[in-house]
């Protein structure tokens, strides 16, 4: 970890008049991959929303590199749970890649060698030239991720993507992801409610609370994970550390 990337200054969101976020403060370090979790409607889509510059805050803020998000930003990627309605359809997993590209103005002439490369990264290049339908839902959810990456962001934000994946599927996935993060230095931030998850992808974990109040405020807890890399989906599992943390924040999501 070195530089400071994001910066949530006293964060607060109301939609709806309801408060979904109390003032929340954190920072997040270039290279960092952070997990969110907490019980449905504590606000952790939100948070990231906001991050991403899609919500905007009803107090406080967020700081990119120094700068206030105002809005969202190519030096943002976000990566949704439902990737169905992430990729376009008539588009081929080549072209959905290419609309990152695309939209960034490069050049016509550059794109083929930066989507091969991104698809060679997630292990797709076999599958360029077929549409989504033809994959299937991990493969859609790595198109996404290589959309993301072809886009060279700052930081990377994913919402719950892997939820509606099976559980080989997700794993595989979980151990993509750490691969790409360490060979690339990405910085990601990562919501779930999956307890294992958080802890077997992150370096830290913030906890939020359902129904914040001005004495518990929605930040609850701050769990950093020093689980040594690369991790392995069966013996990091079984190490006394895992097992602990996971009993802490098992302990705190039973208790909220």
């Amino acid at each position: 970890m070195t530089a400071e990337l994001l910066s949530f200054e006293s964060l607060g969101v109301h939609l709806g008049g309801r408060e979904i976020l109390s003032p929340t403060s954190f920072t997040v370090s270039r290279g960092e991959f952070v997990c969110i979790i907490g019980p449905s409607g504590c606000g952790k889509t939100t948070l990231l929303r906001a991050a991403a510059g899609f919500v905007a805050p009803s107090s406080g803020c967020v700081r990119r590199n120094g700068e206030v998000v105002k809005q969202p930003s190519r030096e943002v990627a976000f990566v949704f749970q439902d990737y169905g309605r992430a990729l376009l359809p008539w588009r081929t997993v080549a072209n959905n890649v290419s609309l990152a590209l695309e939209a960034a103005g490069v050049p016509k002439a550059e794109r083929p060698a930066r989507i091969q490369k991104v698809l060679q990264t997630v292990g797709l290049t076999e599958h360029a030239g077929k549409f989504p339908i033809q994959l299937s839902g991990g493969m859609q959810q790595r198109v996404q991720i290589a959309r993301c990456l072809a886009q060279q962001p700052d930081v990377i934000m994913m919402d719950e993507p892997f939820g509606a994946l099976d559980a080989m599927t997700r794993e595989a996935l979980q151990d993509e992801v750490s691969r790409l993060v360490r060979e690339q230095g990405l910085t990601v931030l990562f919501v779930t409610h999956d307890l294992e998850e958080a802890i077997y992808l992150s370096d830290r974990v913030i906890a939020l609370r359902t129904g914040p109040t001005p004495d518990k405020p929605s930040l609850a807890a701050m769990v950093n994970v020093p689980i040594a890399r690369p991790r392995n989906q069966l013996l990091t599992k079984e190490q006394p550390e895992f097992l602990r943390l996971r009993r802490e924040l098992y302990g705190f999501l039973g208790h909220h």
